[in-house]
């Protein structure tokens, strides 16, 4: 029998989540960084997905992992396709909320100002995200959850810390949830290619069924 979980760098991950119905693991992996010729991890990342995207990913059929990991046109109609996804992040570095919050409004702020998609509405939108993470505090094993309806331009942010209970955010800006799938599943511009080469692995096995 398949194991129920994964591990992601010693934090465990189970293989299905249920919201309106259940996502697998699709891909996994950290955001880290060099720093002074040291490794220093950050948090791991899950990613769930409706199974039934391959459906929309058909065109990828036979596509090696390798060569599907550097097809922008791949990530990108991932993050399109019209099904639920779950992106799950577990602290390993603990971090203060305001800091995490700074790096998604520059992350965000950055992509959109390129793409000339920031206005008076994204940039109210980001100060309403800083200020849901401001007064947080992540230890190890926090959790951040980023849960975007299979047809819907929202997205919920859930953060879980110990000893508290949930507190919840509606992100309603279309461009903003866009650009932070994007920062998550956008390819070579994602923040972690250990996640995006997960992805792909996964994707190239499924597809070649």
């Amino acid at each position: 029998m398949a194991s129920e979980t994964v591990m992601v760098d010693e934090i465990s991950y189970p293989c299905t989540i249920t919201t309106t119905k259940p996502l697998s693991l699709l891909g996994h992996g950290i955001k880290d960084m060099e720093i002074h010729f040291l490794q220093v991890k950050f948090y791991t990342i899950g990613v769930y997905l409706d199974p039934e995207i391959v459906n929309h990913l058909t065109q990828w059929k036979g596509t090696p992992p390798k060569e599907l990991e550097e097809k922008e046109e791949f990530f990108d109609g991932v993050i399109a396709a019209p099904v639920e996804k779950v992106i799950r992040l577990v602290v390993i570095k603990e971090i203060k909320g305001a800091q995490y919050g700074v790096q998604i409004e520059t992350a965000v702020r950055d992509r959109l100002a390129a793409d000339d998609k920031y206005e008076d509405e994204e940039e109210a939108e980001l100060e309403k995200i800083v200020e849901f993470f401001q007064s947080k505090y992540f230890k190890k094993n926090s959790v951040i959850t980023y849960h975007f309806p299979a047809n819907s331009p929202t997205a919920e942010i859930v953060v879980s810390l110990e000893g508290k209970e949930d507190s919840k955010f509606v992100v309603e800006n279309a461009n903003v949830v866009e650009t932070i799938k994007k920062w998550y599943l956008g390819g070579s511009s994602a923040i972690s290619p250990s996640t995006i080469s997960s992805l792909a692995t996964t994707f190239s096995q499924e597809l070649s069924k």
